[in-house]
């Protein structure tokens, strides 16, 4: 569309294009590889208290049975859940956090470039991609002050916008690399919160507490 607008040659466009497309998926497998790790913990950790229930279980203790019969129990299952619940909420805004933002980091920066290589005049150049974007239904983010630096360095150093476009697209992926490797490196130093603030607490209430009560009650029972 952008190419038909302008006037641009399709073969190169063409081109151009399938190379954004292959940066903008490798893009996309680099974060996906960098998040599993984190997010195979975050899943782990959720079923630690569970475990919790069937280890008192397996000892011989009736740890479903104190937790929904007695009051003590039902408290400790009321806590536990709910540390639970706040845990996998948690868990997922930190993962969403360390989520790439932009899908297509570049692709309006490639697009304008083969608008300008056309020929096209800049105000045609940027309208024509806002509106094939839109019609795609595709979003971009904080692209326009990019792109106004771009073109003001062209016209002063008499550059053609194009080059500089394509090397601030590849830019932009790459630092979305970057960025996506860091955020994933540290996501798995942020899980740890609610690791030890709520599914810890949760493995106590929810596995330790019944083995604790159900002693407690024989003892008095003996006594």
């Amino acid at each position: 569309m952008v190419a038909t607008k302008t006037g641009a040659s399709l073969a190169p466009t063409l081109r151009d294009v399938a190379q954004a497309l292959r940066d903008l998926a490798a893009t996309q497998r680099e974060l996906a590889v960098a998040l599993a790790g984190p997010k195979a913990t975050a899943k782990l950790v959720l079923i630690l208290p569970l475990v919790g229930v069937l280890f008192g279980i397996a000892l011989g203790f009736d740890s479903f049975g104190i937790l929904f019969t007695t009051v003590p129990g039902g408290l400790c299952l009321a806590l536990g859940t709910g540390l639970m619940v706040a845990a996998r909420s948690w868990s997922r805004r930190l993962v969403r956090s360390a989520t790439l933002h932009d899908p297509m980091p570049g692709l309006e920066l490639d697009l304008l470039a083969i608008a300008v290589s056309g020929g096209a005049a800049l105000d045609r150049a940027r309208e024509t991609v806002a509106d094939s974007l839109s019609r795609c239904g595709l979003v971009t983010f904080d692209s326009q002050r990019t792109i106004e630096e771009v073109l003001t360095l062209s016209r002063c150093a008499g550059v053609p916008a194009a080059d500089l476009l394509r090397s601030e697209a590849e830019q932009a992926r790459a630092s979305a690399r970057s960025a996506a490797q860091e955020a994933a490196a540290r996501l798995a130093v942020t899980l740890m919160m609610p690791l030890g603030l709520c599914i810890l607490p949760a493995f106590m209430l929810l596995g330790v507490a019944p083995l604790m009560i159900a002693v407690l009650s024989s003892t008095v029972i003996g006594l």
